[in-house]
């Protein structure tokens, strides 16, 4: 089933991208009374969010997502807390042989998680039943660790530090549903990557030798009970410049905010028109295309080497995500309209249905 999904446009111009608002300021995310605070929706180009989340229980969803890539290897951290379940995961891929390892422990109502409400606002950790994973702050970055050991013996142990170079620009936005429901994201790309990844029988380094990236997806936010996003993300050098993808689309329909943008350099050039995303349902692995159909900003294809699917389906509660690993070819522009040309950026492209 071929799947286009273009969502709509808040602009009366349709030849110009919608008005988003630039929050320059620090800013809490919630009134007193837990509704949307109306002068936290926009964008930042640091994250400037408090996100004092309260009431709306079973609604609330928190979590830090860290996914790190190389030339050898992908790893993905997850420590999340959705109201009614805590999870810790870790997930990690050899690309050159396409073998994968997970483990991962849920937590009933999230007992024990603790989530800070602004990126990098605390330590993170989980140690039980053999999963440590851990996230903290240090002076240079931000350092991923995880030991995972399974019932059959496999192992993954990692140490990861994941830079944040000084004036580095991200992407951080709040995308509102209505005053009792929505989101703030802060989502990083471009971050180097420093350290290694050990398994049973192979060690692993990341390093600017082995063009090592990590990415954030920093979330906070009420939801609704069913939605459905995309979301791309890459990071890597193209023509001599550091160059990363930040792509979205669905979940942010109807908003007037968007979760687009792309980092040249340690810059940010915001993307305010909303995104089409094409590709095969029924075959995750065939070519994906990505693009601004009002505009030349966004035309790209991404072009899947691995795809990695899973599904919990607890009745009430259900997701489905199709996480597609690959490769970005295209174009993108810049702020001032000038086109940089990408050629093989490795990243990902996903589909998520959500009923939680």
């Amino acid at each position: 089933m071929l799947v286009r999904a273009a969502i709509g446009f808040s602009s009366v111009n349709e030849a110009s991208e919608p008005a988003e608002t630039e929050i320059t300021e620090p800013v809490e995310l919630c009134r007193t009374d837990g509704t949307l605070n109306p002068d936290a929706v926009g964008f930042s180009r640091v994250p400037l969010h408090t996100c004092n989340l309260s009431g709306r229980w079973g609604r609330k969803k928190r979590w830090d997502y860290w996914c790190v890539t190389s030339d050898d290897f992908v790893l993905s951290l997850t420590y999340a807390d959705i109201d009614y379940l805590g999870l810790a995961a870790v997930w990690f891929l050899d690309r050159r042989s396409g073998e994968t390892f997970s483990a991962g422990m849920g937590t009933p109502l999230g007992i024990g998680f603790d989530l800070p409400d602004t990126v990098g606002g605390g330590p993170m950790r989980y140690d039980h039943l053999g999963l440590d994973i851990y996230i903290r702050e240090e002076v240079a970055g931000t350092r991923l660790g995880a030991a995972a050991r399974k019932r059959d013996g496999r192992v993954v142990y990692a140490d990861v530090l994941v830079a944040l170079p000084e004036g580095h620009e991200t992407l951080s936005v709040v995308v509102p549903w209505d005053e009792r429901t929505f989101q703030y994201t802060s989502k990083h790309n471009t971050r180097p990557a420093i350290g290694w990844v050990r398994t049973n029988e192979e060690s692993y380094e990341a390093g600017s030798d082995t063009n090592s990236w990590g990415c954030l997806d920093f979330g906070r936010g009420i939801w609704p009970h069913r939605i459905v996003w995309n979301w791309g993300s890459a990071s890597g050098r193209c023509d001599g410049r550091v160059l990363g993808l930040q792509l979205g689309g669905r979940w942010t329909d109807g908003t007037g905010s968007t979760e687009n943008g792309i980092v040249i350099d340690g810059r940010l050039h915001k993307i305010s028109e909303d995104l089409e995303w094409t590709y095969d349902r029924e075959e995750w692995k065939r070519p994906w295309r990505i693009r601004t159909p009002r505009s030349e900003r966004v035309d790209l294809s991404f072009i899947p080497e691995f795809e990695r699917g899973e599904g919990v389906n607890l009745g009430a509660a259900r997701t489905e995500v199709h996480q597609c690993f690959g490769t970005y070819h295209g174009t993108v522009l810049r702020d001032d309209g000038s086109a940089v040309a990408l050629e093989g950026l490795y990243g990902w492209a996903e589909e998520a249905r959500q009923r939680w």
